[in-house]
């Protein structure tokens, strides 16, 4: 068989299997896979370094389907070349408890690289991968030891690229001269709803060269010698590449090839046996691999492994030349904290004077970034007011990639969707910074973080309406909320430096997303020697303080700032004989995971008066004070003046949390005549 027959062999398998798969499914988009076969044969076949054996082999080039509805094209792939991927599981695409997803998603197959999905998250992951290997290569490489060399491919779509975040994305990537990153534009010009000229009318190439990309075009998608001298161009090139590659969605469909129809539903099987009866394909049986088709695809397999044990013996000789740069490369991607290093944590003092979370995050953000080095991130323009800029290193450039201080510019949702790409690709621990209230703008990059377990660190500052003047557009009010309704992300609020501290201590040895929650204003550190250790934080909620001489008539219960609002509300009650538990609840969601036993002696289910402050929504905190409980929150807007002004206001004050503990307790019918001594229950 000559060479070219085997291609074209090779690539209607690539075709046929994919459009088999969705149609078995009943579900999914057949357009993407076939239209775009050619470009992955000659991704997988002659571009990409990779090893079907260890999927997580460090040098791998990583490849991302940033169009993740077309996810049968990638599973195809990495069966077809030796993943781990049984043909069972190709069938049992898209149905419960399959590795085969509708969209790829991280950690779950083989071979997938990042979660992909909502159009423009892939893309802008990839300029995260970019950044991390560019960083990482600086700090190891050495001359004649080239440990990190390898690339960032994508395919992408023209739905990625009508997204704002790849707008963000690529205009970050080009400004660092990200050479490593290396696009394939499948240029169908279809969508959804028909043409993209509908709404897609505008120069992509000239845009992109505008943003510093190097951009060229493959005319014919089923050139693979074009399609690899193309990529060939682009690795050399120091600008970030993309390669414009027009495709026909569905290609080879008889009736729907080049369509909208192509996109998103099963061509049903008389539409797919009319496309292989003109391709000369056989019909039966479905899922067909010829097997010199199957031999040509694993002899990948092979060439990974070399490639792989090539690396090896390099990483060998790296460890004679530079042992200690060996053993940090090491640790790090073993995941493997410094020995010691939550000794470097401060401690702050009750000195009377107060310090705003934010500041204090700032202290132990530099603290510990001089003991783990792993430590990267920035904000969205925003650092001297997050406090996130590590004093100690400079900024990340193109030509300073050693750099740890990432200046993302006013590009939230970008700056959410690059830091997930630096999780997952090994070696750093990356965070990304801005104010809460813009929490809103990079929402899908948070979900995606908690749906895949990235350990992303977000850095959220300006908590509340304190924030003042700036008013209602710059003051959060639901976001907290927000986010503690997303699965498996932690937030964490805390009430003081000290729990701040922690809040970071736990974030460092986290495997998942953090957010953490962080005041503009200054707040009262707490006098641990009289009241309980911010370790607690680690509970999610403590007893930060039992007041009176017998268990509790009423527990007040808040995070961040207003802890140290329901502390001087509690000694006023005590003051009165009531006893009162003050609970810090800095986390809802740690706070979940405790054993009942524990969640009982923090808050005994006996005791129904109960009172929630929080300059937030009154919403879930039902779940804490109970049926009985009360809840002091902000469920409208906020307004501009001064932020403690605001808080009175908003009845954030110690009266109003006194005057609500009051009522709480009348309402449950605690009085004088139930023996408590007289109490003042009631006024």
């Amino acid at each position: 068989m000559t060479e070219q027959l085997l291609l074209e062999k090779a690539i209607n398998t690539i075709k046929f299997l994919s459009v088999d798969c969705v149609q078995n499914a009943n579900s999914g988009h057949p357009g993407l896979p076939m239209g775009v076969s050619g470009i992955a044969y000659a991704l997988w076949m002659k571009i990409l370094k990779y090893n079907p054996k260890n999927p997580h082999w460090f040098n791998r080039d990583r490849l991302i389907l940033s169009g993740g509805h077309g996810s049968m094209l990638l599973y195809s792939m990495l069966h077809l070349t030796g993943y781990d991927i049984s043909m069972e599981e190709l069938k049992s695409f898209r149905q419960w408890g399959s590795i085969t997803p509708g969209h790829p998603e991280y950690e779950l197959t083989p071979g997938v690289e990042v979660t992909t999905g909502p159009l423009g998250q892939g893309f802008a992951n990839g300029v995260g991968m970019a950044i991390a290997q560019a960083h990482m290569a600086a700090k190891f490489n050495q001359p004649e030891y080239a440990l990190i060399n390898h690339y960032i491919y994508a395919i992408v779509t023209d739905g990625d690229l009508m997204e704002g975040i790849a707008s963000e994305a690529a205009s970050l990537a080009g400004h660092l001269n990200l050479g490593n990153l290396v696009y394939f534009y499948d240029d169908n010009k279809i969508s959804i709803e028909g043409s993209t000229a509908l709404t897609f009318t505008e120069d992509s190439a000239s845009r992109f060269t505008a943003y510093g990309w190097h951009v060229t075009h493959v005319n014919d998608p089923f050139d693979i010698d074009a399609l690899v001298q193309a990529a060939e161009a682009a690795k050399a090139d120091p600008r970030p590449s993309l390669i414009m590659v027009p495709t026909t969605i569905g290609h080879g469909l008889p009736t729907v090839a080049g369509t909208e129809a192509a996109h998103g539903s099963p061509p049903g099987w008389e539409e797919i046996e009319q496309a292989k009866k003109e391709a000369g394909w056989p019909l039966e049986p479905k899922f067909y691999i010829p097997f010199d088709v199957q031999e040509h695809f694993l002899t990948k397999v092979a060439q990974g492994e070399q490639l792989e044990s090539d690396w090896q013996a390099q990483l060998g000789a790296y460890k004679v030349a530079f042992p200690g740069l060996a053993l940090e490369f090491e640790r790090r991607l073993n995941k493997k904290l410094p020995d010691d290093w939550e000794s470097v944590l401060p401690s702050f003092p009750a000195d009377g004077k107060g310090l705003a979370t934010r500041a204090a995050s700032g202290k132990v953000l530099n603290a510990l970034a001089e003991k783990i080095p792993e430590l990267i991130g920035g904000s969205a323009d925003l650092a001297p007011s997050t406090k996130t800029w590590i004093e100690s290193d400079n900024a990340f450039q193109a030509g300073s990639y050693q750099g740890r201080n990432l200046h993302f510019g006013v590009r939230e949702h970008a700056m959410g969707a690059i830091v997930n790409g630096m999780s997952v690709y090994g070696g750093l621990i990356p965070y990304g910074a801005t104010f809460l209230v813009f929490s809103d703008y990079m929402r899908a990059a948070i979900r995606l973080s908690a749906l895949s377990h990235y350990p992303s660190i977000w850095v959220f500052t300006h908590d509340s309406i304190g924030v003042g003047e700036d008013g209602p557009t710059h003051q959060p009010v639901e976001q907290v909320a927000s986010l503690r309704v997303i699965p498996n992300l932690v937030t964490l609020r805390p009430a003081d430096a000290n729990e701040t501290a922690q809040a970071w201590r736990f974030a460092m040895d986290h495997d998942g997303p953090v957010a953490l929650v962080l005041s503009r204003q200054k707040l009262p550190t707490i006098n641990r020697e009289v009241y309980a250790d911010a370790e607690g934080l680690f509970k999610g909620a403590y007893i930060l303080a039992d007041m009176g001489d017998d268990k509790p008539d009423i527990i007040l219960m808040a995070s961040g700032s207003e802890v140290n609002l329901i502390l001087s509300a509690a000694k006023s009650l005590a003051a009165e004989g009531i006893n009162v538990r003050v609970v810090s609840f800095p986390s809802w969601e740690l706070f979940a995971t405790q054993d009942q036993l524990y969640r009982d002696q923090v808050l005994p289910p006996e005791i129904k008066s109960r009172l929630a402050v929080e300059a937030g929504p009154a919403f879930g905190w039902e779940r804490w004070v109970g049926d009985s409980g009360r809840v002091i929150g902000i469920n409208r807007f906020g307004a501009s003046a001064p932020g403690s002004e605001a808080m009175h206001h908003y009845g954030l004050n110690v009266s109003n949390v006194i005057a609500e503990a009051m009522a709480a307790l009348k309402s449950n019918r605690i009085s004088k005549s139930d023996g408590n001594n007289g109490r003042k229950y009631a006024k």
